[in-house]
């Protein structure tokens, strides 16, 4: 019989407190230790969730024999150099969303995953929740036709909360609806045709000086065309739709944070009556996130399903948003030179 999953978990913030209460609340593993730079944050930490070992030298957690899976809850732009250290230190990496600032540190963490041969997600957890493996199957029995146009938006006023360094809002919240872009696109068409497309977008500065808000226009080869839109400095608002030859898919509920209940989409073929899809599940998406690393470290084989981002997935999603990244900077520095 296996032994009980040990987890560590990088940083104290928000993020780190909702995966401990999933760890906990999934229960079959438990938490070793948490690593965290300020003292007095990391004690609080460690008391509320019940956390029996302290760290603030994170290589030191990192490293501990008796840590199985390493968390890594820190800002995007130093996930790479953590994703490095766990995988050389032989770990399960469990690595927040995005999985890094580009494409150079991207294909660092990925080299280091396949050369020390460990298990690594991507924390995007609503792609673990029943609500998408319904939208998979919906979208797999025909009901709307062949996919012809997606749009999809997140937007959460988040900018006091986020380190500059991470570049802002496409990196903290636009890969949530590109990654949903990523996997319906790929299941559909197959993954050739899913990574053949041309990115314009706009885009709007923060006071970090980073773009706080960015619209992208993707336009696919085989004529799919798809409308994503993020901006971190107001309110919150999240919505994903698929138009189809036949009829459309629309999120009623917010698909970036599905929860134990309340989880629906509407499914309407055109000029008719829609039909509602409910899921309720045992948990949000965090939950089941922490039972897809447990389920993939049980089975040895590293793999996680579909809709699960598996690491190629990662690698494609990365792909697209450091494109529409570009993107937005160039239609920037474009317009900048109009006025002039």
């Amino acid at each position: 019989m296996s032994k009980t999953k040990k987890w560590a978990i990088l940083g104290t913030s928000f993020i780190s407190g909702v995966m401990a209460e999933a760890i906990q609340a999934q229960g079959q593993s438990t938490i070793y230790g948490v690593a965290g730079r300020n003292t007095i944050t990391l004690a609080e930490f460690a008391a509320r969730y019940h956390i029996p070992h302290q760290f603030t030298d994170f290589d030191a957690l990192i490293n501990d024999p008796e840590v199985d899976v390493v968390y890594i809850a820190l800002p995007n732009h130093l996930h790479h150099e953590y994703i490095i250290k766990a995988a050389q230190a032989g770990k399960a990496i469990l690595c927040e969303k995005s999985l890094s600032v580009d494409m150079q540190k991207t294909t660092a963490s990925l080299e280091a995953i396949e050369q020390n041969k460990v298990f690594f997600l991507e924390g995007l957890m609503y792609l673990a929740h029943p609500l998408m493996q319904q939208l998979s199957h919906t979208l797999a029995s025909g009901k709307i036709g062949e996919i012809k146009s997606i749009r999809g938006q997140y937007c959460a006023a988040i900018s006091q909360f986020v380190n500059p360094a991470s570049l802002g809002a496409l990196f903290n919240l636009g890969c949530y609806p590109a990654s949903l872009v990523q996997l319906v696109m790929q299941q559909h068409f197959g993954t050739e045709q899913s990574q053949q497309y041309h990115i314009t977008a706009s885009t709007r500065y923060g006071q970090d000086g980073n773009i706080c808000e960015s619209t992208a226009i993707i336009s696919y080869r085989n004529g799919v065309q798809c409308h994503l839109h993020t901006a971190e400095d107001y309110g919150l608002h999240a919505g994903f739709t698929i138009l189809g030859s036949l009829g459309s898919i629309e999120f009623g509920s917010n698909p970036w944070l599905p929860e134990s209940q309340g989880n629906h989409f509407t499914v309407r073929l055109y000029e008719q009556k829609e039909d509602l899809v409910t899921v309720t599940a045992k948990g949000n998406g965090f939950y089941y996130q922490v039972e897809a690393v447990l389920n993939a470290l049980a089975t040895e084989q590293y793999i996680v399903p579909r809709p699960l981002a598996q690491l190629a997935d990662s690698v494609d999603i990365m792909k697209m948003l450091t494109t529409w990244h570009q993107a937005a900077l160039k239609s920037c520095t474009a317009n900048h030179t109009i006025k002039r």
